[in-house]
């Protein structure tokens, strides 16, 4: 087997397909509602084959390049965990998981990826969303890993963790493997942080970075409907807070020589972090463009998987289709 390709559905600003890339793996097609998010992929790749299409009206019979792949990814929209779990049967997260094994049902991939809330994988709450995915593939001839990874474990300077499941076609199942960590010490915020933070000529960004000596929060893309950016939840906020971070917006540039930030008008001795810091917490290259307005592309990073992992999880499933 030579070179290996995959859709991905639901890409958004692209994170998993570019670790998948990292892996190995080439695509022949990319889809995504947003039109924004498409212009992200487009502009990063102007080779990929961009698809802007809600996943609920695809048909692959008017594509047939994604028939005979090797891998269907999917980073798709987190399904509603906790109290709302019993009523997603209803969500528009539910039907676009749904969509996405219909889509391997009908182009049968040699492997599936899906990544999302880690309690799709062992919370009693989605025991009916596992028995469904397992009725619809099984006869096909899949078998399934379900596991839990952190990102921080593949480089990133991030606490978020993302429940995976991986199903292969059956003469491969046996034969792959749950990626293992790719570092033995997570990188703090501050690490990740300081060149940016420092860029230009602030003299608190050495002790800034002490101070901001553990791993993000979970980065939190929010609602496409409403709100601004932020960085999460009241929680999270404290969490930004005690590393010296204002969690409740965005800035436009990082601190100047003073640690001043023009854009920053809340008076708070906290230093707002801008979208391109986010990213780099996500782990994107520095050269990854996002398209759109400040908030866009903030919630085009918040909902991305974080490339690191993306290339963890495509090189172990390439070792099993090659095995």
């Amino acid at each position: 087997m030579s070179g290996l390709r995959f859709v991905d559905v639901c890409s958004g600003g692209g994170g998993l397909a570019l670790g998948l890339e990292q892996a190995g793996f080439a695509p022949v097609l990319l889809l995504d509602s947003n039109p924004i998010a498409c212009q992200t992929l487009m502009t990063n790749r102007p080779t990929w084959n961009v698809l802007q299409m809600d996943l609920l009206e695809f048909n692959p019979v008017d594509h047939q390049e994604t028939y005979d792949v090797d891998l269907l990814s999917a980073g798709l929209p987190r399904v509603k965990s906790s109290a709302t779990a019993k009523r997603i049967e209803t969500g528009a997260e539910l039907r676009l998981l749904q969509a996405t094994v219909y889509l391997a049902h009908a182009v049968q991939p040699r492997a599936l990826l899906i990544e999302n809330v880690p309690g799709l994988v062992d919370s009693d709450a989605f025991d009916e969303v596992r028995v469904f995915i397992q009725q619809e593939l099984e006869h096909l001839g899949y078998g399934f890993h379900w596991f839990i990874l952190n990102a921080q474990d593949f480089g990133v300077p991030q606490d978020r963790k993302q429940g995976v499941l991986v199903a292969l076609k059956n003469q491969f199942f046996g034969k792959f493997q749950q990626p293992m960590p790719t570092v033995t010490r997570h990188t703090t915020v501050g690490e990740a942080l300081h060149p940016s933070m420092s860029a230009r000529g602030w003299a608190g960004a050495d002790d800034w970075a002490a101070q901001a000596d553990q791993v993000a929060p979970t980065l939190v893309g929010g609602s496409d409907k409403r709100g601004g950016a932020d960085l999460g939840l009241t929680g999270s906020k404290k969490a930004w807070a005690r590393m010296g971070v204002n969690g409740g917006a965005l800035a436009d540039e990082v601190p100047g020589p003073d640690g001043v930030q023009e854009s920053d008008k809340s008076g708070s001795p906290l230093k707002k972090l801008t979208v391109d810091q986010a990213a780099v917490l996500q782990s994107f290259p520095m050269d990854w463009i996002f398209a759109g307005k400040k908030t866009a592309r903030y919630r085009q990073i918040g909902h991305a998987s974080p490339p690191p992992v993306g290339k963890a999880l495509g090189s172990a499933i390439a070792d099993a289709l090659r095995a």
